[in-house]
């Protein structure tokens, strides 16, 4: 059986629900936390889902990792009481305030040490939209990474998945193992029984920092939180100079003169002769062009 060491490690990560009204903070300087109800990422659960189904097919076995304080252990016994085996949560002082790229060294540290096969998270946040960071980990770790995600298949040495490509289309690529497939639909995650809802209550949820990942504090966190400066250009000051259309123009021509930014079509010149008048007539507008003598 060539799955029967399969190991998926999912990312699990929380939004804001937009249900509740936000409110800024006294001083106006951020959104006040009081209030603010925090759920699951959806695309995280589809990507749960996915790696459960490989569980029940196949013998997977399933970690939950959450990156964050002490409400995501929430999240986590959420994701026992579905079926999942093993749950982690990282969390340290020192990684606050670091950026995408600060993020990413201490996912791909926590993949290094748990070697998964797989690792499944959502490929965008529900609240803010793309999250650079599982990709950027996979990138660090050098390991491939599937994004935009609908289906998966397990190959023989690797993973074959359907991703949506541009205007709508799907694209069906491969990778080898280890890989990190990110999910952007997939089959409905299932609901949790009473009975595995209160194993869940009891089931260990193990708490990583900094210490635990062998990471100096210098490489996360604000201070680590450095993108590599990159070679840029500066636009042109040329901006495109729109010609008011003619209001006397028949609504479509008014709407082709929008579109071509005020610039007049070459007019063209339409002639029904014969054989020998046509080319007679050809070699006229050439030398009238220019293009010949």
């Amino acid at each position: 059986m060539p799955y029967k060491n399969l190991h998926i490690l999912v990312l699990l990560r929380e939004i804001n629900d937009s249900r509740p009204p936000a409110r800024v903070t006294a001083r106006g300087a951020g959104i006040s936390d009081r209030g603010l109800r925090r759920v699951p990422n959806p695309a995280d659960l589809i990507a749960l889902e996915e790696a459960l189904r490989l569980k029940d097919s196949l013998g997977a076995t399933v970690t939950a990792l959450a990156v964050g304080p002490g409400r995501l252990d929430d999240t986590l016994r959420l994701a026992f009481s579905l079926g999942a085996d093993r749950g982690i949560r990282f969390w340290d002082h020192g990684v606050e305030g670091g950026d995408a790229v600060a993020d990413a060294r201490c996912l791909a540290r926590i993949v290094a040490i748990l070697a998964p096969t797989l690792v499944f998270t959502g490929h965008r946040m529900q609240d803010r939209g793309d999250d650079p960071v599982p990709a950027l980990a996979a990138a660090t770790a050098g390991i491939p990474c599937i994004t935009a995600a609908v289906s998966l298949a397990l190959k023989q040495q690797g993973v074959e998945a359907l991703r949506k490509s541009d205007r709508g289309g799907r694209q069906k690529v491969e990778a080898p193992f280890p890989c990190t497939v990110l999910f952007d639909e997939g089959e409905t995650p299932r609901y949790p029984s009473i009975e595995a809802i209160t194993r869940s209550l009891t089931a260990p949820i193990e708490e990583w920092d900094l210490a635990d990942l062998g990471l100096p504090f210098r490489e996360v966190g604000a201070i680590g939180a450095r993108l590599a400066t990159a070679e840029f250009g500066l636009p042109r000051p040329d901006p495109v100079r729109v010609v008011t259309p003619d209001p006397a123009l028949p609504a479509f021509e008014r709407i082709l003169s929008l579109l071509s930014g005020g610039i007049k079509a070459r007019e063209g010149k339409t002639h029904h002769l014969g054989a020998e008048e046509t080319a007679a007539k050809l070699w006229e507008i050439f030398r009238e062009e220019g293009l010949a003598q």
